[in-house]
């Protein structure tokens, strides 16, 4: 997720990070028409269940939701189409090598504008098991409980 000045960010996956174990993460430009990226500065777009493929030596990130610009009439595409993300060939051939190992595959994590151009966060994800989750959250909940009894004793 970027925290650098002069970003902000437009969509958020947050099932990615209760569903999957980030392992890298890469910066990626997206191929857009204009009537989504108007669309995705208002903030309508969702990338819930949508995850990255590569085909061709090319990056796609499928069933992202980017709704219809309300203005755009007949220069709106389809909401749900395959975009290309823009990478170098080396990294494409990282993300290659990841993908092709069991278990492993390319999850989404964020859109943000960075400097004016969209950008998206792009993880190489390994698909948790319900008892990982499980685990999560009770570590999760640990750590509030810590915090919480931290935050009463400062108080006396």
């Amino acid at each position: 997720m970027p925290k650098e000045k002069g970003t902000r960010t437009l969509a958020e996956n947050r099932k990615a990070r209760h569903d999957y174990f980030i392992e890298e993460v890469y910066e990626a430009g997206i191929e857009l028409v204009g009537t989504e990226v108007k669309s995705i500065r208002e903030g309508k777009a969702n990338l819930k269940d949508s995850y990255a493929d590569i085909r061709n030596g090319e990056v796609f990130v499928i069933n992202m939701h980017v709704s219809p610009y309300e203005k755009g009439n007949i220069f709106n595409k389809d909401p749900l189409r395959d975009r290309k993300l823009l990478l170098h060939k080396s990294e494409i051939l990282k993300l290659t090598g990841f993908t092709s190992q069991k278990g492993y595959t390319l999850v989404p994590l964020s859109l943000y504008l960075k400097n004016g151009r969209v950008k998206v966060s792009l993880a190489v994800a390994k698909g948790k098991k319900n008892y990982d989750k499980r685990d999560a959250m009770l570590e999760k909940a640990a750590k509030r409980d810590i915090d919480r009894q931290m935050k009463e004793r400062m108080r006396l």
